[in-house]
């Protein structure tokens, strides 16, 4: 069972401190991480927190939908995280990686068409 828990819908004046405060009613907290904006380093309004045994993880998502700082919080079990990313650090996604190889035409080519050229021309002699 996980007993990693997201928290959505939260105060953008809330604390990692009460965050915890909250999740340590129902079990003991493990850690919690209030997800920042990059640039402006704002809270984004959901943090993640870390039960240490899964009952307790069970307990806190029955907090779901109650009352913190004028909000509802939105409480439930976080997503697995991805391993592996989708795009290369600095480049572009390879979209055409598994497209075939599309057949030309033998007029593209132009050594064959010169051939076809003087094939026309000597009757199809060399």
């Amino acid at each position: 069972m996980q007993t990693r828990i997201f928290v959505g819908n939260l105060n953008f004046k809330v604390t990692n401190e009460d965050l915890k405060q909250l999740f340590e009613s129902v079990g003991s907290v493990d850690s919690v991480t209030l997800i920042r904006d990059r640039w402006s380093g704002k809270p984004k309004g959901y943090a993640f927190v870390e039960m240490v045994d899964s009952e307790s993880a069970q307990k806190a998502i029955e907090l779901n939908g109650h009352e913190m700082m004028g909000r509802s919080i939105v409480v439930a079990f976080a997503n697995p995280k991805d391993q592996g990313k989708k795009f290369r650090k600095g480049g572009r996604y390879d979209r055409f990686r598994d497209r075939k190889p599309r057949n030309r035409s033998p007029f593209r080519e132009k050594k064959n068409l010169w051939e076809k050229i003087v094939s026309f021309f000597t009757g199809g002699r060399s």
